[in-house]
């Protein structure tokens, strides 16, 4: 019997566990992913509630419980960097955090020997027929596939193939951030630094690696058109919202300009009225992005994949049947991880309006 073919595009968080979970139920399939290479950047993450019984499930748990960057709270400062208070640890690592990076590793080495992945590779378009979904690639290739997946974030790719443009998907939070790393020299040990301030945010801590500092300057803004912009249109609007700011500020802006691992991202939430459109459907943050603010984004991508993956042998490959379900099961959690990121935007510069 021939195994359906199904392809996911985003190889970070999501599309690795969904892909996991698809193959272990009898699917071919593909991952395509625009970077050239397993991504091996980004900020530590963090897991909650029922994403240890998804990586437990995966036979991952173990491994990743060993890469714990072990943070041991943050220290809240007032303008002047004065401690005026602190944080417990699980408020920004929950109940278990790693580096992305290793989580990422991670999840494609336990896949890698069963699913095709294709790096530096994007799809341009997708027509949906009676049978399949009839995929063309960035490279000029062409595929069917009896189901296609979005897994590629917030600013997802598939989501607009599919869906359309539906600007009113994305609600913006009222804030953005540069993120980089620059070396340690306020020597601090599995420790982190808060200075929230009017319409600004510096987050540092240092994890992980003794040497390096990584750092956060976060800002209020009116849209997330900074994402499309230039780097140094970026760093540009970075200082413009610091400037005049003391402390460390002077010192964390020339890093900024220095730093090689240099990340700019605007806070946004993803809302949608359904996750599906025939045979496509959305997993992750391209679905139904909480935000960085609400601490719930990898678990809630782990127990995305891992439930709408459910449903769909459970319904034994019936994708009509199964996405409504997959929603109907899922939209709670999301709705209330929402909630918690909308409410702690404030708290980086953002808006709660």
């Amino acid at each position: 019997m021939t195994k359906p073919k199904v392809l996911i595009s985003g190889a970070s968080v999501a599309g690795p566990a969904l892909a996991y979970f698809l193959h272990r139920d009898g699917y071919d399939v593909t991952v395509v992913e625009r970077a050239p290479l397993v991504r091996d950047s980004g900020y530590a993450v963090d897991f909650r509630d029922a994403a240890f019984d998804v990586l437990a499930e995966m036979g991952v748990l173990d491994e990743i419980r060993g890469h714990e960057t072990k943070m041991r709270g943050t220290a809240l400062l007032d303008d002047s960097g004065t401690e005026t208070g602190q944080l417990p640890a699980e408020v920004f690592a929950g109940e278990l955090e790693v580096p992305k990076y290793e989580l990422t590793r991670i999840l494609h080495e336990v896949t890698a020997d069963d699913v095709d992945y294709v790096f530096g590779d994007s799809i341009t378009a997708l027509t949906q027929h009676e049978s399949g979904v009839a995929v063309e690639f960035e490279r000029g290739s062409t595929a069917d596939f009896d189901l296609v997946f979005g897994a590629d974030g917030v600013h997802s790719n598939v989501r607009r193939l599919a869906f359309g443009p539906r600007t009113d998907a994305l609600r913006h939070l009222g804030m953005s951030g540069a993120g980089f790393s620059t070396a340690n020299y306020l020597g601090l040990d599995h420790q982190g630094l808060l200075r929230p301030g009017q319409g600004t945010a510096i987050y540092l801590f240092s994890a992980g690696d003794p040497d390096r500092l990584t750092v956060s300057l976060s800002f209020a803004t009116a849209s997330p058109e900074l994402d499309r912009r230039s780097r140094a249109e970026q760093e540009q609007a970075a200082r413009a919202a610091f400037a005049g700011q003391s402390w460390e500020v002077p010192r964390l802006l020339d890093a900024m300009t220095a730093a090689e691992d240099f990340y700019f991202a605007s806070s946004c939430q993803v809302h949608l009225d359904r996750w599906s459109h025939g045979r496509v459907a959305l997993v992750g943050d391209a679905g139904y992005c909480a935000a960085p603010t609400s601490g719930m984004g990898t678990s809630q991508a782990l127990i995305g994949a891992r439930t709408l993956a459910r449903q769909l042998a459970a319904t034994r490959g019936d994708h009509e049947t199964a996405f409504a379900a997959y929603e109907t099961e899922l939209r709670p959690y999301v709705a209330a991880n929402q909630k918690k990121g909308h409410q702690a935007a404030a708290m980086f510069g953002g808006t709660t309006e």
